[in-house]
Formats: C-alpha cells, sequence, structure tokens
C-alpha cells in the first residue's frame, strides 16, 4: 500500500480541519508519499532514536502524535534535535506524519481512548463545535465527560488512575468527600476546560497538565488530578495501529520501544 493512502485514512478518521490553530498536524518530512510503505512506527513523539529504530525495525513510515515541526526551520543544520530528525529522516527517505490536536479533537480521538481506559459510560465531547469541510458539518470537540458505571471512593479512584496510566507521581488537590460519578478529562494541555468541568458538575477533571495556581479554590468543588502530559496520550499509538491495521493488515505496524518521556521523576 502506498504511503499517501494510510495518510489519508488517518485524515478521514481524524481530518486536518479539526486541529487548533496553532497546531501544525499533517505530513512534516518527506517526499516518498508516492512510495509503497514497507512499514510504519507508532509513537508519541519524534526523536533521533525513534527514528534510527524505524531504520532499524525497515519502516519508511513514522506516525507520531507530537508533531516534529511546529514552527518554521530558519536553517537545516545539526544544532537542535528538530534539525537532526529532519536530517536524519531525509537521509533515510523516511516519512513522518502527525496527528495531533486534529485527533484530540475527533470523535473516538485521544480523550475519547482515555475515557474508554477508565472504563466511562456515555462518554460526549466537554467541549463540541461543528467544523465545516467542504460540503459537509463535523462535530469536533475539546476533552470529553462521562460517568463511572458505579459511584468510587475518590482515592480509590484516584489509585485507579494511577495504576491504569501507570504513573509515578499523581498530583492532586485534596480528596473528594463525596463519591466520583462523572469524569471530565483531557490528555496533554487540559487545564483551559476546567471551568468547563465545573460548569457541567463534574465531580472530577483529570488532565495532563496544570499550574500550580490552578489547584486553589476547587477544594470540594472537583476532584483535580494531573496525569502528566506524555501519560494521558501514552495510548495514542493504540489508535494509529488499529486505524492503520484494518486498511493495511499486512504492513508490518511496530509500536515504539523508545520512551520519548523527558520527565522523570526520582
Amino acid at each position: 500500500m502506498k504511503i499517501k493512502e494510510i495518510l489519508s485514512a488517518l485524515e478521514r478518521f481524524a481530518p486536518l480541519p479539526l486541529q487548533e490553530s496553532y497546531d501544525n498536524a499533517g505530513l512534516q518530512v518527506g517526499l516518498t508519499a508516492e512510495q509503497e510503505a514497507s512499514g510504519a512506527l507508532l509513537c508519541l513523539d519524534v526523536t533521533e532514536e525513534v527514528i534510527r529504530e524505524a531504520i532499524d525495525l525497515g519502516c519508511n513510515l513514522i506516525v507520531s502524535h507530537h508533531p516534529l515541526l511546529f514552527r518554521p526551520l530558519k536553517r537545516l543544520t545539526e544544532a537542535t534535535q528538530v534539525e537532526r530528525c529532519v536530517r536524519l529522516a531525509v537521509q533515510n527517505d523516511i516519512t513522518i506524519y502527525a496527528a495531533h490536536t486534529n485527533l484530540d479533537n475527533a470523535e473516538d480521538g485521544v480523550n475519547y481512548r482515555i475515557a474508554e481506559k477508565l472504563g466511562l459510560v456515555d462518554v460526549s465531547m466537554l467541549q463540541p463545535h461543528e467544523v465545516r469541510i467542504g460540503e459537509r458539518s463535523v462535530t469536533a470537540g475539546s476533552g470529553v465527560i462521562g460517568y463511572l458505571p458505579g459511584s468510587e471512593d475518590s482515592l480509590a479512584f484516584l489509585q485507579r488512575v494511577k495504576d491504569v496510566f501507570h504513573i509515578e507521581c499523581l498530583q492532586h488537590n485534596e480528596l473528594l468527600q463525596r463519591p466520583i460519578q462523572s469524569v471530565a478529562l483531557c490528555g496533554g494541555a487540559g487545564a483551559f476546560l476546567l471551568d468547563e468541568a465545573i460548569r457541567q458538575e463534574a465531580d472530577a477533571f483529570l488532565t495532563g497538565e496544570m499550574t500550580y495556581h490552578q489547584f486553589f479554590g476547587h477544594e470540594q468543588e472537583i476532584q483535580l488530578a494531573v496525569m502528566g502530559h506524555y501519560q494521558s496520550e501514552q495510548y495514542t499509538r493504540e489508535i494509529f495501529f488499529e486505524r492503520i491495521s484494518d486498511i493495511a493488515p499486512d504492513l508490518p505496524l511496530f509500536i515504539t520501544n523508545v520512551d520519548t518521556n523527558p520527565i522523570k521523576y526520582l
């Protein structure tokens, strides 16, 4: 199967117009979209180590959640990690593609996968809006809200979040003294949705990043939990795997073995 056919399938699921204005999802590196795909490596972030892994596996396509290129390059040397990655990919004819906020905002995208991992039911978009794509209108949305099948004690819920997402250090505010049933969440940097989660009377709000001062003033109003950016989005690679294997069942697919989380815990 040609690389461009794989990329087209990903964009049917998560159309590029769904991305936020600041984003740079889509084709990042490569003039090889017309080539046959030899294999695809799926990752959260593109690093030199990930590209070398793709080379070793014989893959000429890397599909990442986070874009390698957020802003234009002014030069192509070896001064920065991004420049080195671009050079290494071009030298080895590797195509790099990113599905970022378009995948966050898509139905059954990143946030739906987080909700699925937590066993939430009746899941819907927390902040939906319509996006016009050609002649049709598509519902996109930031974050989701859903419900636990049964209410849970706050400490037990937080411990389960920690276990499910393999979190070394889960940040949270004081324990909520009422059962948790409704849960709002947004992977990555989703703290901008906290007010909306409160407006919709969620018992808990989960995200990947939140600043110190945002924890104040919500005692016994809502249970806050900050998972870590990488930890909240790690299962994105499963979405890529499922979508690509549906259209190219014989294509060698690999989830990276490289831990690209730059944050370490002592």
